[in-house]
């Protein structure tokens, strides 16, 4: 599906290099096919030896490319926007910003009334080709719509939602990664407690965290379904779960989504 389209990402920080990663991996995916752009793209340099075009020219990257992918700050789409919006064709380009908060409305203040947009929010581990990305448009033809999910399903999986919970995917999908790997962190500190050297408790943990995912998305199964296969009467796992609740980690965990959902809707 991404076999003869031009991909250009503008502002390729940690996320846009997690894609191209993702991308890169793929095999029906030619690196001349990928644009990638900086204000100062010295750190990203080395993409050149792999195949990409790698430059500071954002126009000149937008022109040539199929779809757009703008990685920059929230603070920045607008400009951008208005630095590219010159050499957009609404019948050639598709428009894609990852930047939190910004509605396709407000896309559409620059953009040509008939141009093809999305927001997409996937995280960073498209750098494995694990990332889930939430996705939402305007004007987007079956078979566009089916070109930008190809392109996002080559780093994860991806779904369609309303616009209206895109910040909620934000902060599921994307400040989730953050979430998880600040509970594992924890966990492995446990363990170091309890007797294991660091490295140790690390391949314990990720492993288990890796088996419990697989294990929800292979079986279908609600958490509380596996926890009661593994939470036997007066066993240390029951034990272990109550005093976490005792001591506020469901809660916790709740107040923290919100605290980032509150966060976005101020932005």
């Amino acid at each position: 599906m991404l076999q003869n389209k031009t991909i250009a990402i503008i502002g390729c920080g940690n996320l846009g290099l997690a894609i191209v990663n993702g991308l890169l991996a793929q095999k029906d995916f030619s690196p001349q096919q990928l644009h990638v752009t900086k204000r100062n793209p010295s750190n990203i340099l080395y993409l050149q030896d792999l195949g990409v075009r790698v430059h500071s020219d954002n126009s000149f990257a937008a022109k040539e490319a199929d779809i757009v992918i703008l990685g920059v700050k929230p603070y920045n789409v607008n400009s951008i926007l208005k630095e590219i919006n010159p050499v957009l064709s609404p019948t050639k380009q598709v428009i894609v910003s990852l930047a939190t908060g910004i509605t396709l409305d407000e896309m559409f203040t620059v953009l040509d009334p008939a141009t093809t947009a999305f927001r997409a929010m996937p995280n960073i581990a498209a750098d494995i080709q694990e990332s889930v990305t939430c996705i939402c448009g305007k004007n987007a033809t079956s078979s566009t719509e089916e070109i930008v999910k190809g392109l996002f399903n080559s780093i994860g999986f991806s779904i369609t939602i309303d616009e209206s919970l895109m910040e909620a995917a934000t902060v599921l999908g994307a400040c989730g990664i953050a979430y998880v790997l600040r509970f594992m962190r924890a966990m492995i500190q446990g363990g170091i407690q309890i007797g294991f050297d660091a490295k140790t408790a690390s391949l314990i943990v990720n492993q288990t965290v890796k088996g419990a995912a697989e294990l929800m998305i292979q079986k279908n199964m609600h958490p509380e379904e596996a926890i009661d296969k593994v939470t036997t009467p007066k066993g240390c796992t029951i034990v272990g779960l109550n005093e976490m609740e005792h001591q506020g980690f469901s809660a916790a965990m709740v107040r923290g989504v919100l605290a980032s959902y509150q966060k976005i809707e101020k932005v």
